[in-house]
């Protein structure tokens, strides 16, 4: 989508469809305040009026609500329902008049996330009379000049989550782990700023990448560890980005119910995820350093999959007993944990669709944020906020620890006691950072079926723009 920010008045942007709110002790700018109809415009919360004034184009009005109970999410979501409007009214362009906000660039950041969220589709296996739909292709904002930036920023972002959206949706027949480590390289074409690194199974081996070896075995597709390294220079710590690739999950010998399990190709979000923030990241010149590493596999059944009882040695020689072969996620960022440690991250996020325990707990409002680190936890909990992608910090105890061990090894990957499911898988994983301040986010609840007006009940996008966030947080 094109994003403008121009200084003009709303009849002057040249746009099929205007935009302005309406609070509930506001008043409608011209040309809106004259047509016919105008005082029946309604202020309340998501409300709609449609206005059509002589000699002008029609007005969309929306309603805001009140004044002081308006934030950036209800923006997001505002400007989601007028990005709807606008395609139902088949108009290929439309201008928003900037509502008053004691923070602006948060305010235009909000109206082009929303709107390019709102807009996204996934059609690519439709067939071609689709493509002829209306779509909305050019969103202008009336605001100051010096606020142009704070809009491309989020349409950078914006379309990064919408790019991982697609990659959520893409069926696992075509998005394998080879389909991922090609879109990596596509990401690090051509730019100066970003190295890739793609290790298949001979790598793997060679490794000791355990938990990726043993997931994989079942299935034909080749593992790969995907690595990106982006230097961006700056005087912060050096980031770490770990996300979940499971491009197809069964459950593999301990298999899943098969009512839902098409979903399943969505295992991957979190891969996803870090990928799209990371070429966001790179497009937005962000001054840190930054190490992204994705292990991805399918987790399929068969006579040469790993069994429940088996004992696997991960990459940094932990022994794990795999007491459930369907808590496969663990054991492959497991590995990648380790290796993003080893290649000199000082801070590490690691994004997983890992349990479902997490959506008892959470539902699709909150992801689980579970960490070592309390200034990390904070600085993630933070741009939550900041972006709608919330987190609830889930609490690490040595009682949990104590669940995580093994009978016939160091650990175990599924415990007899079904206790804290999601705290629990937070506990294992914390065994491979050795000390890194780390923070792993379950967004088992939140990668689809969010059900906001901005992502609807399909992929979301989860945690794009959350770690792009963190990102800026980090790097400012």
């Amino acid at each position: 989508m094109r994003v403008e920010v121009k200084q003009s008045e709303l009849t002057d942007a040249g746009a099929e469809l205007a935009v302005v709110g309406l609070f509930e002790d506001g008043e409608l700018p011209a040309p809106a305040a004259v047509a016919n109809g105008a005082d029946q415009a309604q202020a309340g919360f998501k409300k709609l009026t449609i206005l059509r004034p002589d000699g002008f184009g029609p007005v969309l009005v929306v309603g805001l609500g009140k004044r002081d109970e308006l934030d950036t999410e209800k923006l997001r979501v505002v400007a989601a329902i007028a990005a709807k409007e606008a395609a139902r009214l088949e108009a290929g362009s439309a201008v928003w008049a900037l509502p008053e906000s004691s923070e602006p660039a948060a305010a235009v950041e909000a109206l082009v996330t929303g709107t390019i969220l709102a807009g996204y589709r996934f059609d690519r296996f439709k067939g071609s009379q689709d493509d002829e739909s209306p779509r909305l292709e050019n969103l202008i904002v009336l605001a100051p000049a010096e606020l142009a930036g704070a809009a491309e920023t989020a349409r950078t972002y914006a379309e990064a989550a919408n790019r991982a959206r697609d990659l959520q949706s893409t069926p696992a027949n075509v998005a394998t782990p080879t389909f991922l480590a090609e879109r990596a390289e596509e990401i690090a074409a051509g730019v100066e700023t970003l190295g890739i690194e793609v290790l298949g199974q001979a790598e793997l081996e060679a490794k000791g990448m355990g938990g990726l070896l043993a997931v994989s075995q079942g299935g034909p597709q080749e593992p790969k560890l995907i690595v990106l390294r982006y230097a961006g220079g700056g005087s912060g710590p050096t980031l770490g980005l770990v996300g979940k690739g499971v491009t197809f999950d069964t459950g593999g010998i301990s298999l899943k119910p098969g009512a839902g399990m098409q979903e399943m190709k969505m295992d991957m979000s979190g891969a996803a995820a870090v990928l799209e923030a990371t070429a966001a990241i790179a497009e937005l010149g962000l001054p840190l350093d930054l190490i992204t590493v994705v292990p991805s596999t399918e987790n399929m059944p068969s006579g040469t999959a790993v069994k429940p009882g088996d004992v696997i040695t991960q990459y940094n020689g932990k022994t794990v007993e795999v007491n459930n072969t369907d808590a496969e996620g663990r054991l492959i960022l497991a590995d990648a944990l380790a290796y993003a440690v080893e290649l000199g991250a000082e801070r590490i996020v690691d994004l997983a669709t890992l349990t479902g325990a997490v959506l008892i707990a959470l539902g699709s409002t909150y992801a689980a944020l579970i960490s070592n680190d309390d200034e990390l936890a904070s600085e993630v909990d933070e741009a939550g906020g900041t972006t709608g992608e919330l987190v609830w910090r889930l609490p690490l105890h040595p009682e949990y620890k104590e669940i995580t061990t093994g009978r016939v090894a160091d650990l175990t990957n599924a415990s007899e006691k079904r206790k804290a499911g999601t705290i629990y898988a937070g506990s294992f994983l914390e065994e491979f950072v050795d000390g890194t301040p780390w923070a792993h986010i379950d967004i088992a609840g939140t990668a689809w079926d969010v059900g906001r007006p901005y992502t609807g009940d399909a992929a979301s996008g989860y945690g794009v723009r959350l770690l792009v966030e963190i990102a800026r947080r980090l790097s400012a």
